[in-house]
């Protein structure tokens, strides 16, 4: 009698834990705001101390115009990345650190808008452009894929419910710049040329990081 007692007590225990690790979060939906743009993803916790996760940011598409060096721009940005990321939870709470991988589409165009009769500087030379046709077209885009580091809140598995979530991190890869220009038939060098190309990327180059700053919620089930 006291061995059936003990076996229904087991029993009614395991019938009672049963419900409530039932009800520890494994899916989460969220969104955020912040750079890159608008954020919305899917998190799966893996278990209490990883979580998996994919998310899409964008800020769409900006225009600009710009006057250096007797050049008016045309500029065209456009933000957007899609991320795969593993949230480590070191101390069991909100807290993670985030690494993974940022597939990025990424880039400013810059569009010389060149009329017969301006005076522009390429390089070290100033030069008349004498007539229509010519260009002076810039492209900067971060590397289509990048590396990803940052620490952040949330995400972590818990009861089902709304949550708060915040990110600060970088994707790691250096800016490209391409050119593209006919300017040799106005007049322009090669030489001249190089050394403006080589002035765009030592300044491009100095940009290695693209930065992640967002904050929002999240919905746990």
């Amino acid at each position: 009698m006291r061995q059936t007692r003990f076996h229904l007590l087991v029993c009614l225990s395991l019938a009672g834990a049963a419900p409530a690790h039932a009800q520890v979060m494994k899916g989460e939906v969220y969104t955020g705001l912040g750079f890159p743009g608008l954020m919305v993803g899917y998190a799966h916790a893996v278990d209490a101390l990883v979580t998996a996760r994919v998310d899409y940011a964008s800020m769409g598409g900006r225009s600009r115009d710009g006057f250096e060096e007797g050049i008016n721009y045309r500029g065209r940005a456009r933000f957007a990345r899609v991320g795969l990321f593993a949230d480590y939870f070191p101390w069991n709470n909100g807290f993670r650190v985030t690494g993974g991988l940022t597939v990025n589409q990424m880039k400013v165009d810059l569009r010389a808008d060149l009329q017969p009769g301006d005076t522009i500087t390429v390089g070290d030379s100033t030069v008349t452009v004498p007539g229509s046709g010519y260009r002076f077209n810039v492209t900067v885009k971060v590397p289509p894929v990048t590396p990803y580091l940052g620490i952040g809140w949330g995400h972590h598995r818990r009861e089902p419910g709304w949550g708060v979530i915040a990110d600060l991190g970088a994707s790691i890869g250096r800016a490209q710049v391409d050119i593209d220009t006919n300017l040799t038939e106005a007049g322009v060098s090669q030489a001249d040329i190089d050394r403006e190309t080589r002035e765009l990327k030592d300044g491009v180059g100095k940009i290695r990081l693209v930065p992640q700053a967002t904050l929002g919620i999240s919905y746990r089930y």
